[in-house]
């Protein structure tokens, strides 16, 4: 956190010249009051990957009654800001989207609209001094991404594996080296190739990038961007997906997938409103696979195809995950071809 950032923060807490109590700042309203309004901001379409799952939970709380949901999509980090306080001042109660290129500009309207509750993807860890009223999470889904890569080990043939990925950032990272550290499960003498697009959505560059992988070699591409799997297809190789389940969609390419679910993050968002709670925390817990924030997508029309013994590894290692008896390091460190 910059110290521009810890003066607003300090700042924030100041109003007519006394101080408020934390507690006076945090997000709250009556038990008995109707749905919770709601407000999305996306940089990308609904349909990418990520956002796409936070946009199926909300519409899903929506359905259920919990909130009153609008979002706005494909907006550019240079006006994110501008979005938040615009729904700020329409009198939204929760906001929730992703502020990776905007960290700065964004947690300053948080400061400026302390009874607003803020739920935002980010790269950095909550600041209760400065944002009492921003709690972040991220796609912790490491536990899944694990398990796909333990598949993934044993149906490759050439043991080259290519990766495609938007950026090297910690929410890319470990995830990538997750599945990396589960293909090495199943087979040790695994090499990877691993790039990234340098975009959240750009498929065509996405796709050129895999094309070059299986020219050198790649039997199996882990598809981290939209893109990768339409490669695949062409080519007629494997694929792991990422974030969503595309099996259907490719179902002689996509072998298993790593999905991740947003209900149980939202959902302890609403609560923690509805209660009066909400307060600056890191939500990325609830991504994990004991929590319900990720999975193993079924296998679809490679039921059968992957060999028994894998998937009894893949069940057992499962069953440790969710009792706690193994954990799947978190490693955000660049992955690297190897």
């Amino acid at each position: 956190m910059t110290k521009d950032l810890m003066i607003l923060g300090r700042r924030s807490l100041l109003l007519a010249g006394g101080a408020l109590t934390l507690t006076g700042l945090l997000p709250h309203r009556a038990s008995a009051a109707g749905p919770i309004k709601m407000a999305g901001i996306y940089t990308v379409p609904v349909e990418q990957q990520w956002v796409s799952r936070i946009h199926q939970a909300a519409e899903a709380a929506k359905a259920a009654g919990a909130v009153e949901y609008v979002y706005t999509e494909n907006v550019a980090n240079t006006d994110y800001a501008r979005v938040m306080r615009e729904y700020c001042e329409q009198g939204m109660q929760l906001i929730v989207g992703e502020i990776f290129g905007a960290e700065q500009e964004a947690r300053e309207v948080c400061v400026d609209y302390p009874n607003v509750a803020f739920l935002l993807g980010s790269s950095f860890m909550p600041d209760e001094a400065a944002n009492p009223n921003l709690a972040v999470f991220d796609n912790y889904i490491q536990d899944a991404s694990y398990l796909s890569g333990i598949i993934a080990g044993a149906m490759t043939k050439s043991g080259n594996i290519g990766m495609v990925g938007g950026f090297p950032i910690p929410e890319v990272n470990r995830l990538m080296n997750a599945f990396m550290a589960g293909v090495r499960e199943t087979r040790a003498d695994a090499t990877f190739q691993v790039s990234f697009i340098g975009s959240w959505f750009d498929p065509p560059k996405a796709k050129e990038t895999a094309f070059a992988m299986i020219e050198a070699g790649a039997d199996l591409l882990y598809a981290e961007r939209f893109g990768v799997s339409d490669a695949a297809k062409e080519k007629g190789v494997l694929a792991i997906g990422n974030v969503i389940d595309t099996q259907a969609d490719y179902p002689d390419t996509v072998v298993a997938s790593a999905l991740w679910h947003f209900e149980p993050t939202l959902n302890a968002a609403i609560e923690a409103i509805n209660a009066g709670s909400f307060k600056a925390a890191n939500y990325g817990e609830y991504s994990f696979m004991k929590a319900g924030g990720c999975s193993l997508a079924p296998l679809g029309t490679f039921e059968g195809k992957v060999p028994a013994e894998v998937m009894a590894m893949v069940a057992e290692k499962e069953a440790a995950i969710k009792d706690g008896s193994f954990q799947v390091a978190i490693d955000d460190s660049e992955p690297k071809s190897s």
